[in-house]
């Protein structure tokens, strides 16, 4: 995990906000024609990008723990830019830490990312069953033992056979945690199979309404997800009216139970 330079934080509570953004390496999309008329911005690095970033940056302190997807890692569409970093940097959100996946070249290199305000005792990178390997899934884990709250962020493939497969491996990591979150562009309603699937064996339930985020001019299909196990409540999920990318990204407020409090970082003196 990789410290930023810190700003003073409040004291720690047990109720948390998080955040899941698909954030399209930075690119900005209105419209389903702009995937072909601006696909160049797809491998080449523009101020408009910065700029979208920057907007983003002014949101993510109101948040607690915040999970990226398709953040670049550092590449020619990003000018080479850490994406997740520059992000915390700007915040000024204390931790960070990333997870690139499928490198293309020089051109592009996706990510997983981590943004946080709670210093995470570990932070572990897991690879994905797929039959084109590229997809990750990033665990950070607060706090020790049983009352550990872990933290996963996904991305997950566009086919039904190959996300069944990821969240059957999901489910089977996250067995270990009685308190657990996964936030993260799923691809896929909460109603599908293989979603029910991950419910039946895994201690993670659905939301009562589906938060539709895709696409975010017109959003109908609610792909991304912020799921928790039954120890967590979940007390309000909503859509950011804000759109970064092609996703509307997705917020949460959490009550963690008593006993489970992770830490915020402080400053040293």
């Amino acid at each position: 995990m990789t410290r930023a330079d810190p700003k003073p934080a409040a004291a720690p509570e047990r109720r948390l906000r998080l955040l899941s953004c698909n954030i399209l390496a930075g690119a900005s999309v209105q419209r389903y024609s702009e995937y072909v008329t601006r696909s160049i911005n797809a491998v080449l690095p523009g101020r408009s990008k910065l700029e979208n970033l920057d907007r983003l940056a002014e949101v993510l302190p109101q948040f607690d723990v915040i999970g990226l997807q398709e953040a670049d890692a550092g590449s020619l569409r990003s000018g080479f830019l850490n994406q997740t970093r520059y992000l915390a940097e700007a915040a000024g959100m204390p931790f960070w830490s990333h997870q690139p996946n499928r490198p293309m070249a020089r051109l592009a290199h996706s990510a997983n990312g981590l943004i946080s305000r709670l210093e995470p005792t570990s932070v572990l990178d897991y690879p994905l069953p797929s039959r084109i390997p590229g997809r990750g899934a990033l665990l950070a884990r607060f706090g020790e033992g049983p009352d550990a709250l872990a933290v996963m962020i996904a991305h997950l493939s566009l086919s039904a056979p190959a996300r069944a497969r990821q969240l059957a491996f999901i489910a089977e990591v996250l067995q270990d945690y009685r308190h657990a979150v996964l936030m993260g562009d799923l691809n896929t309603d909460v109603r599908s199979a293989e979603m029910q699937q991950l419910f039946a064996h895994s201690s993670l339930v659905g939301p009562a309404q589906p938060t539709p985020t895709f696409p975010s001019w017109k959003p109908r299909k609610a792909l991304d997800h912020i799921l928790t196990s039954e120890s967590i409540r979940l007390d309000k999920v909503w859509a950011l009216p804000q759109a970064f990318s092609d996703h509307l990204p997705l917020a949460a407020e959490i009550r963690l139970p008593d006993h489970v409090a992770p830490r915020t970082h402080r400053l040293r003196r």
